[in-house]
């Protein structure tokens, strides 16, 4: 493990830094910008009738219409548990449907409505203005995910073996 080291501006000491300290934990600083983005989203969201959670779920379904259930819990890291409260409240919405697959019947795939391709249209605008409220450039916006995309990689992996 690598120990961060601070100068000191008066002594040019090297300072150990508190591991407990709540400025020098990287957890609070995602679990923060998390909570922030997500706060941001929210009023675009309600216009659209659409918790955050949803709108992830959806941004996958405009992408691949008839997605299994498994895949698009895979892709949006969710469990079934969780998965299924929230395709269930987006079909009482009428946005999408759950059948079986024709291949396999033991698959759930999930279909969008009329409404829930209506929906996209409405949502198109979401991207950009989350980009204005964000501000800085979009290179620092691609590290910042590549980065955050890492972080997911590796703490999966350890939560593996």
């Amino acid at each position: 493990m690598m120990a961060i080291q601070f100068m000191s501006q008066s002594t040019s000491q090297d300072i150990q830094p508190n591991p407990l300290a709540l400025e020098n934990q990287v957890c609070f600083s995602l679990y923060s910008a998390a909570n922030a983005m997500v706060r941001a989203y929210r009023p675009l969201l309600e216009a659209l009738d659409l918790t955050y959670s949803q709108y992830l779920a959806m941004l996958v379904l405009w992408q691949e219409p008839g997605i299994s259930v498994k895949t698009l819990g895979e892709q949006l890291h969710l469990d079934s548990g969780t998965l299924t409260p929230l395709l269930k409240r987006l079909e009482s919405k009428g946005l999408v449907t759950r059948g079986r697959s024709e291949a396999d019947e033991r698959v759930r795939v999930l279909q969008l409505t009329d409404a829930g391709r209506e929906l996209q249209q409405q949502a198109r605008s979401i991207p950009m203005q989350m980009r204005c409220k964000l501000g800085g450039e979009p290179e620092e916006f691609a590290e910042l995910k590549r980065l955050c995309d890492k972080a997911y990689r590796y703490l999966d992996a350890a939560s593996q073996g």
